[in-house]
């Protein structure tokens, strides 16, 4: 079946290459959707695929790659859009 979620990262999580490092995770875990910075400094996405792998990104989240420093994941259930890759907005 799976499931979709919606997350905002906040803490210092912009210029670290949270998004990229993210989207290669994904894809390692076969979850599709999108994360994109915003203006407040935090980092938003939306995960969509098999609960374990959502979960699991979710879970990667919270460490994020080397230099970020992740303050909280805000986590909400999201809408499944039926997206067919991962992407960087």
């Amino acid at each position: 079946m799976g499931k979709a979620v919606d997350v905002r990262i906040t803490g210092t999580v912009q210029g670290v290459s949270f998004r990229a490092y993210a989207r290669t995770e994904a894809r390692a875990l076969g979850v599709t959707g999108w994360i994109r910075n915003e203006r407040d400094g935090s980092v938003v996405g939306h995960f969509e695929g098999p609960d374990e792998a959502v979960d699991a990104l979710v879970d990667w989240c919270w460490e994020g790659p080397a230099y970020a420093e992740v303050a909280d994941v805000a986590v909400t259930d999201g809408s499944a859009t039926g997206a067919a890759t991962f992407s960087i907005g």
